[in-house]
């Protein structure tokens, strides 16, 4: 940091220019055939992750036979929902969905630009706080091009951009081993968490049983799918199979509900169900069956947490497109065990829970604190003195 300032000192002591992003990069201008793209250089906005996560391997192939081309260096912005915050510095060559834009170096100012530091600017709260404003559409809200193009940015001297992203790259290799190292932590925490999670949730001995069908409640009538287009954005968490998928302006249910997977994805790969624990004001659709419990003789986060040992298979119909149909559902055996029993069950399992997805505790708590000084220091490293006129 002392050689940051002192850099400033020499290079830049009146401050340094500001220029709208358009004065010094574009769009990319060129095209690829998408028979030339693969998962692994394709880039749909699907396959941006969440929160400057950088970008994974597509999960499926481009539906257009001319896409944009972006090179090594392009930084890549998902246009769809700004707030998600979906940024990439590209590594290679590929070619992207008409949803991400390539911003590309201007060729005559590649020498007074970085393209890291540039990388380190457009993925600042900053920015992503400007496109948010600037944005267009209630639904779907979509980053305005040309706004973007108009964003200001400061243009320091060569060797300061250096220096900066030097100590920027140091802040997120830290934080990189320390979210290894995290998930070393929770993988641990996740097999412990299994092993009492299967060891108590029967008692010794014998064990009277019945079915989930005469355990549980069922209100998958009043479930109702919506398209994504149809979606008006808000509040209330929109299930599917898998978990929330949206949030939406209105809700079908309101409580306290277990949410098992219909079709689609219907069990993990050790044949356990998919299951969602969903409270409050919620949507689901038709992917998702809807349980409460049909007596006071059951405790719904005991029968989750029962579930969560089962296997399914058996239940299992379709082979390309996996279903548990409401009547095998109803099929799945469940214990009739004392409620003082499954309370007890549910007290232990809630406190294994926590600690596995805790994030006050431990290394979570310090990823935390990691990133937010990330942010603070990336604020004050990318503000400068501008240069008068």
């Amino acid at each position: 940091m002392n050689r940051l300032g002192e850099l400033i000192s020499e290079l830049a002591p009146s401050g340094v220019p500001y220029l709208a992003l358009g004065d010094v990069a574009r769009y990319s201008d060129t095209r690829v055939n998408a028979s030339e793209l693969d998962e692994t250089n394709f880039v749909g906005v699907g396959n941006l992750v969440a929160d400057k996560g950088g970008r994974v391997d597509a999960s499926h192939p481009p539906n257009s036979a001319r896409l944009t081309a972006y090179e090594p260096g392009d930084i890549l912005i998902g246009n769809i929902r700004p707030y998600l915050r979906k940024v990439w510095r590209a590594t290679n060559a590929g070619g992207c969905s008409g949803d991400v834009l390539a911003i590309r170096i201007a060729q005559e100012c590649r020498e007074s630009l970085n393209s890291k530091f540039l990388y380190y600017l457009l993925s600042s709260d900053g920015f992503f706080a400007y496109n948010m404003r600037h944005a267009k559409g209630a639904k779907m809200p979509r980053g305005d091009k040309l706004a973007i193009l108009s964003f200001r940015i400061p243009v320091p001297p060569i060797e300061i951009q250096r220096e900066i992203v030097a100590v920027l790259d140091r802040f997120t290799q830290l934080e990189a081993e320390l979210a290894a190292q995290l998930a070393v932590e929770l993988a641990a925490r996740r097999a412990q968490y299994s092993y009492h999670l299967r060891s108590a949730v029967l008692p010794a001995g014998d064990i009277a049983w019945t079915t989930l069908g005469q355990a549980t409640l069922n209100h998958d009538r009043k479930r109702r799918p919506v398209t994504r287009a149809d979606r008006q954005d808000g509040e209330f968490p929109y299930y599917g199979a898998n978990g929330i998928q949206d949030y939406v302006h209105d809700f079908l249910f309101d409580g306290t509900f277990l949410l098992v997977g219909e079709d689609g994805s219907v069990k993990n790969r050790d044949g356990t169900p998919i299951l969602n624990w969903a409270s409050g004001k919620i949507w689901v659709n038709n992917h998702a069956h809807v349980l409460t419990a049909a007596s006071e003789e059951f405790n719904l986060r005991y029968l989750y947490y029962y579930l969560a040992t089962v296997d399914v298979t058996a239940y299992v119909t379709g082979g390309t497109q996996p279903k548990i149909n409401q009547r095998n559902l109803n099929k799945i055996p469940v214990p009739v065990v004392r409620r003082e029993f499954q309370d007890r069950v549910v007290i232990m399992l809630d406190k294994f829970d926590a600690l596995v997805n805790d994030i006050s505790n431990g290394l979570p708590a310090e990823l935390a604190a990691r990133r937010k000084q990330y942010e603070y220091y990336c604020d004050r490293l990318l503000t400068f003195k501008e240069l008068a006129a």
